[in-house]
């Protein structure tokens, strides 16, 4: 029998808000994956493959406020990108999407949450680096993003990441985004929120001064309150910021099936699919980024 999902709708911020993000939930009805017919003799013994498959569910860790990527939708069930991806990773494991586990995922529980076993995967606009694969490893990247910065739209001030100083710059705790303002602008004060839908929020509500992620992720929030925010030069990028599917640190087997699923992806144009029915309704179509077998 499959798990019951963990479903809840963000309710921070303003009703207004919160009623524009969840109107905005991301885009077109994608078509469910093609779940594989797999036995568990297909995977290494004790393999967490094997257990998945053998179970017929998986825990997937993702974002609940992030129009485009991962939303909650009005039935409380996320949808977007990365949504997504993760649909399609469980149908190579011959789960289907009624046997996925929805479990909210902030950026400052995404390592925890891996480590505890509280989630089988991560996949939450989650950039790969170094400090991260201390902890955990990550297949992918399946997405290159980058930061950039958002605004309300009479702001006239903030044009670039160099006028910056003296503001307050909301971003949320735990977050590469957050962590680059801290090194390198100081005379910026940092406000940390614990979701970007509080971050837009405090900026509505004239708390700070700007808001600043990863370029998708605002593109999304700007798409559903187009009246009141737009993005600072068009989007303007000045980060790379590679996103992965999170997962235990040292399962090598898993990190390769992950690896090739989301290759395979590539190639039979579910990827591309998954994007034009998400992202893609308000974003071009990029290039998939070559995935990293590190």
């Amino acid at each position: 029998m499959s798990k019951p999902l963990n479903r809840r709708l963000f309710l921070s911020g303003s009703v207004g808000t919160a009623a524009a993000l969840t109107l905005a939930a991301c885009g077109g009805d994608a078509d469910e994956p093609e779940v594989a017919d797999v036995d568990t003799e297909d995977f290494p013994e004790g393999s967490t493959m094997a257990r998945l498959a053998e179970a017929g569910s998986i825990t997937i860790g993702t974002k609940f406020d992030q129009p485009l990527f991962g939303q909650a939708g009005p039935d409380g069930d996320p949808v977007g990108f990365d949504v997504e991806i993760g649909k399609i990773i469980a149908a190579a494991l011959g789960i289907e999407a009624d046997g996925i586990e929805w479990t909210e995922t902030v950026s400052a529980n995404r390592e925890p949450f891996i480590e505890n076993g509280q989630v089988d995967i991560v996949v939450a606009t989650y950039t790969i680096n170094d400090t991260r694969k201390e902890v955990i490893d990550f297949a992918g990247p399946y997405y290159e993003a980058g930061q950039a910065l958002m605004v309300l739209v009479d702001n006239e001030d903030i044009t670039g990441e160099d006028s910056l100083e003296g503001k307050k710059v909301a971003s949320v705790e735990g977050s590469t985004p957050a962590q680059y303002i801290l090194d390198n602008h100081p005379d910026a004060e940092l406000v940390p929120f614990d979701t970007y839908s509080n971050c837009v929020t405090a900026l509505i509500n004239g708390q700070v001064d700007v808001v600043t992620t990863d370029n998708v992720i605002l593109a999304g929030f700007v798409a559903s309150d187009e009246e009141n925010l737009k993005l600072v030069n068009n989007g303007e990028t000045f980060t790379d910021e590679p996103y992965g599917v999170g997962l235990t640190k040292d399962d090598d087997d898993f990190r390769d099936f992950l690896n090739d699923v989301i290759e395979e992806a590539y190639e039979s144009g579910a990827w591309a699919e998954a994007w034009e029915n998400t992202a893609g309704t308000v974003l071009p179509t990029p290039d998939p980024p070559a995935v990293d077998r590190y």
